[in-house]
């Protein structure tokens, strides 16, 4: 990257290595809006991730994460509606919902629907069955909140899955949407109001009045359209193999590498 930073007359002032071979702290003067659409168009073919950020408050405070795609590699409700075998209708709405297509409550609401008389058991099997972590999730989770950061898992999906995956990753705390459950059995409706973008934003400014601190301490890490105003709110929003539309908004974005990047962007090093 240095080579044609230089080309376009970026002063680099240093390069810094935190792990060898593997993550590395370019420093340059230049316009910070400027370089960040540049430092895109260097990338857009290269098989490796940038981000572009002001050196003061790097380290951030507040951690917030979308779980869907972003800190589990799977759309809990898609699996779920494998189940009843309608995996695939879901699912379609699910990439339109994400894709900022479909209003998401209301895309929400007809997805759970589908799942009307599913045994609450099959909720569990799905955990066990289909849940996986996010390659380098624990490892930022468990970094951040050791050197004394809050961590906050929210979610447009479920709690029943975001009370686990947050105690299995180290969240200190877990929000998301309450599936209706009667004689365990899934209704097909969901608690209201719905969790979704608004609300995700809402957390965030909350979680950083109760620390007392500026959102510009805050990092936030989504995949979807819902995830949009938390991510451009944030000191650093990061659209982690986001959809096309969360990455042309995000001011920064991980598709390549794993969340551990995430690490390195802030300053940690091996």
């Amino acid at each position: 990257m240095t080579p044609s930073l230089a080309l376009q007359d970026i002063r680099v002032e240093r390069t810094q290595w935190l792990e060898k071979a593997l993550a590395c702290d370019v420093f340059v003067t230049a316009p910070y809006a400027a370089l960040v659409h540049l430092v895109q168009e260097i990338l857009r073919d290269q098989p490796y991730d940038a981000v572009v950020q002001p050196i003061t408050s790097r380290r951030k405070k507040l951690l917030i994460c979308d779980m869907d795609s972003t800190m589990i590699t799977v759309e809990c409700i898609d699996e779920l509606a494998d189940f009843v075998g309608k995996k695939a209708e879901v699912s379609r709405i699910t990439e339109r919902a994400m894709n900022g297509e479909l209003d998401f409550a209301s895309a929400l609401r007809e997805r759970v629907a589908l799942l009307k008389g599913l045994p609450e058991s099959t909720l569990q099997q799905c955990y066990d069955e289909r849940v996986k972590m996010t390659p380098g999730g624990k490892e930022l989770v468990q970094t951040m909140r050791a050197n004394g950061a809050h961590c906050v898992l929210v979610s447009g999906g479920f709690t029943f899955f975001t009370s686990r995956v947050a105690a299995a990753l180290g969240f200190h705390e877990h929000f998301a949407n309450e599936l209706i459950i009667k004689d365990a059995v899934l209704t097909g409706q969901v608690k209201e109001p719905i969790l979704g973008k608004e609300a995700k934003l809402a957390q965030l400014q909350a979680q950083c009045k109760k620390l007392g601190i500026t959102a510009g301490e805050a990092l936030a890490i989504g995949d979807g359209a819902n995830d949009l105003p938390m991510l451009l709110a944030a000191g650093l929003g990061v659209a982690y193999h986001a959809k096309p539309m969360v990455r042309a908004q995000a001011r920064a974005q991980i598709s390549r590498c794993d969340l551990s990047a995430l690490l390195y962007v802030q300053g940690y090093g091996a």
